[in-house]
């Protein structure tokens, strides 16, 4: 979440004026995140989030997910619902910019990663993979492979700038993925479904002890249901000293394998789909960093703190690095 893009007071009311929500009362800037605009909104009928989408976010997917927010929580997945207005449209316009209000979910996102919360997560990721089965709309990954490739390519001036070296080692590594990477150039594929893609500790609530909801779907797509798993061990199981940490490794993912047993070939292939997973992140974490305009209300997030992630799964070899043997994911 950020702001990008201000919305003045006639603005709101204006728009506010199609639903039936009640009367407005406060709406307050969120910093955290980097895609879209985020409003907390508090009306008269109480707490909302509104969301304004941002130039990365293209407008045809938007039908994509609100449509699987709903799918899922009608699977019994706590996630925001669109709100829709007095016409029963949830999709609007405001400030020029494509707008929606969702409902306010309840809970924190833990500022500390406790071993006990990776093992909720696991279990929810799962639980997701599973409820977003039979959702009949596709949307293929815009940030796998080729996506990797123009962000390469948007970066490469700036990127020594960051660090140097780091424009030849991203274009070395985005060469190794595409020679390695499953389901591409005649290589056997891994299971697929509708994945979160950004599940992130600030993208999942807890409340009193328990996982609460999961939030912020606008990077879900069609993709290798491990390469989820993949995006929260980056996400999760590093320590803020850059370590490891193999307990949460092994609770997250032995907590997945309960509900969704993972085959062999998909046991296998983890420590590349992390690889590709923090590269995936690294560069659009610098593409922000060099590219974020001058005042946004928005936290940029080092690149860096992937090229040190990428660097502990190129060195991986098998689950042990992980902390697991394969025989307890299948």
């Amino acid at each position: 979440m950020a702001v990008y893009t201000e919305v003045t007071d006639e603005e709101l009311r204006a728009f506010i004026a199609d639903y039936a929500i009640g009367e407005v009362i406060s709406c307050k800037g969120i910093a955290e995140g980097v895609e879209n605009s985020n409003y907390l909104l508090v009306t008269t009928d109480g707490p909302y989030i509104l969301t304004l989408y941002e130039k990365r976010v293209n407008p045809a997917d938007l039908p994509f997910f609100l449509g699987l927010m709903r799918h899922l929580a009608a699977r019994g997945i706590v996630c925001p619902q669109p709100v829709p207005g007095r016409d029963g449209e949830a999709l609007r316009v405001l400030a020029g910019r494509p707008a929606v209000i969702v409902t306010f979910l309840t809970g924190m996102w833990p500022r500390r990663i406790l071993p006990e919360h990776c093992a909720a997560l696991g279990k929810a990721l799962a639980q997701l993979h599973l409820a977003g089965a039979d959702y009949a709309t596709p949307r293929p990954n815009s940030l796998s492979l080729d996506g990797w490739r123009a962000l390469v390519t948007a970066t490469a001036d700036g990127a020594d700038g960051v660090k140097p070296g780091l424009r030849a080692a991203l274009a070395d590594e985005l060469a190794a993925l595409a020679s390695l990477w499953p389901g591409r150039d005649g290589r056997p594929g891994l299971p697929q479904g509708i994945i979160h893609a950004d599940l992130f500790p600030d993208n999942v609530f807890f409340r009193d002890g328990a996982l609460s909801g999961l939030i912020d779907f606008y990077f879900a797509c069609s993709d290798m249901l491990a390469y989820d798993l993949a995006i929260c061990l980056n996400a999760w199981c590093f320590e803020p000293d850059g370590a490891f940490n193999v307990t949460k490794s092994r609770l997250l993912l032995a907590n997945y394998a309960k509900v969704r047993p993972l085959t062999g070939a998909e046991v296998a292939a983890l420590p590349l789909l992390a690889r590709g997973s923090a590269l995936r992140f690294l560069l659009t974490r610098l593409y922000d960093w060099v590219n974020t305009p001058a005042g946004a209300l928005v936290k940029r997030k080092d690149p860096l703190e992937y090229l040190h992630k990428l660097r502990f799964h190129q060195q991986a070899r098998s689950l042990a690095d992980y902390g697991l043997a394969p025989e307890e994911l299948t």
